[in-house]
């Protein structure tokens, strides 16, 4: 598991390389500013229906064809 500073590290790089800056500062404030539970949307709309294989899968398929280097 990754330190927090580490975390913080990467997942800002992940949206700066993926939105870039002016767009990734936009979602910061976007999220920071409005009434967001994280838990109902996960519930909601993450893997719906999803085996833990087939997030695994589909989270290193993602990461393999994007910029974003999550090891």
């Amino acid at each position: 598991m990754l330190n927090n500073a580490v975390l913080l590290d990467k997942g800002i790089k992940c949206l700066v390389d993926g939105l870039g800056m002016l767009e990734s500062e936009q979602f910061i404030h976007v999220l920071l500013s409005q009434p967001f539970d994280y838990t109902e949307w996960r519930e909601k709309n993450l893997c719906v229906g999803m085996s833990v294989e087939e997030i695994s899968n589909a989270a290193d398929e993602y990461c393999s064809s994007t910029r974003c280097a999550h090891r």
